[in-house]
């Protein structure tokens, strides 16, 4: 696993998207999350949080994230 940004952003018609403006934004997105996400993680390992468990919690963090397309 990796934190760079992935090779492709598949669009929601199943294409990948391919707007130059669009993927510049994804990737600087990527990479603010990823930096927060890092070192949300390194904070509560170090204050004593089992490892395991913060990884469960960020996960479901993204994963009841609500659609903006609701």
């Amino acid at each position: 696993m990796s934190l760079a940004p992935p090779a492709e952003w598949p669009g929601a018609d199943g294409a990948p998207v391919s707007c130059r403006e669009k993927l510049k934004m994804l990737a600087e997105n990527h990479a603010e999350a990823a930096q927060v996400l890092r070192d949300a993680f390194e904070d509560a390992v170090l204050m004593g949080v089992e490892e395991g468990a913060m990884r469960r919690i960020l996960t479901d963090l993204v994963a009841s994230l609500p659609s903006p397309r609701r």
